[in-house]
């Protein structure tokens, strides 16, 4: 079984990594309860994972995240994931700046019924700033 939900979560990421906000969100369920550390209201269901998406899309259109490492446990799942792109849009009120950049981060999904009805999202904004040229290197 654990497999079989490990598979699952591969295919979330692949849809994240596919840059189409509507295949993203056939992964969610319509009442998912979303929470990111970098955004202050995070959305909430379907619709507001596709407009997140979007908004990463078109500030990062080469955004590319890999899983570093899946953990299942029951119908939770850890998804440990390192993420490039360039920042070519403006992100979180930050016009675009050209540069590249690297963020680590980790996503605990809970599913239901196959699908992800509860997501939190940690990750390295001070990272993603650092690569913007917005702060320096420590």
């Amino acid at each position: 079984m654990s497999d079989h939900k490990k598979e699952r979560i591969r295919e979330v990421v692949a849809a994240w990594n596919s840059h189409d906000p509507r295949r993203v969100g056939a992964f969610y369920t319509e009442d998912c309860a979303v929470m990111d550390v970098a955004i202050a209201r995070p959305p909430t269901g379907r619709e507001g994972v596709q407009l997140m998406f979007e908004a990463y899309y078109r500030a990062f259109p080469d955004l590319e995240i890999t899983p570093d490492n899946i953990i299942i446990e029951g119908d939770q799942a850890a998804v440990f994931w390192t993420a490039r792109a360039t920042h070519q849009g403006p992100i979180l009120s930050i016009p675009a700046s050209g540069r590249p950049v690297t963020a680590r981060g980790v996503n605990r999904l809970v599913l239901q019924d196959g699908l992800v009805c509860e997501t939190l999202t940690i990750w390295d904004v001070a990272g993603m700033l650092r690569g913007m040229g917005l702060l320096p290197d420590l």
